[in-house]
């Protein structure tokens, strides 16, 4: 079962047919808080190895206006006797059946953690090993359906593996997800030709994960600014995770649409 840790509060859905004006002025600076909550549960792969999942629901801010319109789970899986026992068991120690297990799991727990309302938006994560087999995309689609509590628009985030796999194939797969109330997001390499390979994918959004990416200086923010921009021409829509939040009207100039901010610590219960 999974332990509820932190306390937050819901925020609003996120409109994904809205494209933010790119015109903001790069020496202002805005403030971005908002607190949020997360969970904790164990999984026993097939090879009998123990698992800790944590799940954090961290607002996603509307870059244009400056405010938290969606909530993002971000999930961190450790292996039992911390991150240098997870490092030691290899990426292919855990089979796809895994794989799909703890896609299943962060799922359900996550609904729980986002409980959207008619209005609202979440992003859950998903392996792309998960979403690339018949039989992955069947069960996530099946776990939402069973859901009671995610009347809202619920968007995929697709990582791991994306870079070896055709935009055609994705492509393919990512369409079973594109419904009414189902969307997804394709998280890259922060790379500026990894996002012009998958314009062919036809995704609505890419996620960028900022933490790898320098840009505190100005001169560090020339590429990172390039990269926005390579992103937003493959795709209408580009979030960027752990963003500096003096970054965000820069960001939005370059092309962003949506950040995750880094440095938001949850609210203790």
């Amino acid at each position: 079962m999974a332990e509820v840790r932190n306390e937050g509060q819901a925020d609003d859905g996120w409109d994904k047919a809205a494209y933010p004006n790119l015109r903001a002025p790069l020496g202002e600076r805005r403030s971005y808080a908002a607190p949020y909550e997360s969970l904790t549960f164990t999984l026993i792969t097939r090879g009998g190895r123990e698992l800790t999942v944590t799940l954090a629901a961290q607002p996603v801010f509307d870059l244009n206006r400056s405010v938290p319109v969606s909530r993002r789970i971000r999930r961190r899986v450790r292996h039992q006797g911390g991150e240098q026992a997870l490092l030691g068991l290899g990426r292919r120690t855990l089979e796809s059946a895994d794989l799909r297990r703890i896609d299943l799991q962060t799922l359900n727990n996550g609904l729980d953690l986002l409980q959207l309302g008619a209005s609202d938006s979440g992003v859950v994560p998903a392996f792309w090993r998960t979403v690339a087999s018949s039989g992955g995309r069947f069960a996530l689609l099946c776990a939402e359906l069973q859901h009671e509590a995610a009347p809202g628009t619920l968007l995929v985030e697709v990582m791991g593996g994306l870079e070896q796999a055709p935009p055609e194939t994705i492509a393919e797969a990512i369409a079973h997800f594109e419904t009414a109330s189902l969307g997804v997001i394709l998280h890259i390499a922060p790379d500026a030709s990894a996002a012009r390979r998958l314009s062919g994918a036809r995704a609505q959004c890419l996620a960028i994960d900022f933490a790898g990416v320098e840009h505190e200086t100005a001169r560090d923010w020339r590429p990172a600014s390039e990269l926005i921009g390579a992103a937003r021409l493959a795709c209408p829509q580009v979030m960027l995770l752990n963003l500096r939040p003096d970054r965000g009207l820069a960001a939005q100039a370059a092309g962003a649409t949506h950040a995750v901010f880094a440095g938001m610590a949850p609210i203790t219960a």
